[in-house]
């Protein structure tokens, strides 16, 4: 059991004075591990970003339907006042004809 710990202390010792060898002096290693807790830091927020943006993207009932139109019909339809709900793309196909008409 002494043997492991001295072992392990001794693998410590090794790698605390390669650091110090790397990276110049006891002042740097701070710094160092600073750095990496800020970049591990922003790599789980964006982690995270991507994590939520891919979920609003299948939670959207209705993106696979317009993203094979190549048109967003429903966003289209809300940016002109057009109600959108319960209505199929047809229906909002021909309001925004309509619509289009109409302020013409």
């Amino acid at each position: 059991m002494y043997d492991n710990m001295l072992d392990s202390a001794i693998e410590w010792l090794i790698v605390i004075v390669v650091i110090l060898v790397l990276f110049g002096s006891a002042k740097k290693v701070p710094e160092l591990a600073r750095n990496v807790g800020r970049a591990t830091g922003e790599f789980k927020r964006g982690q995270m970003e991507i994590e939520q943006e891919l979920r609003k993207a299948m939670n959207s009932n209705n993106t696979a339907q317009t993203a094979s139109q190549g048109v967003d019909y429903i966003s289209v339809a809300k940016t002109m006042g057009i109600e959108t709900e319960g209505k199929s793309i047809d229906e909002l196909k021909a309001e925004i004809q309509e619509k289009l008409k109409n302020a013409q």
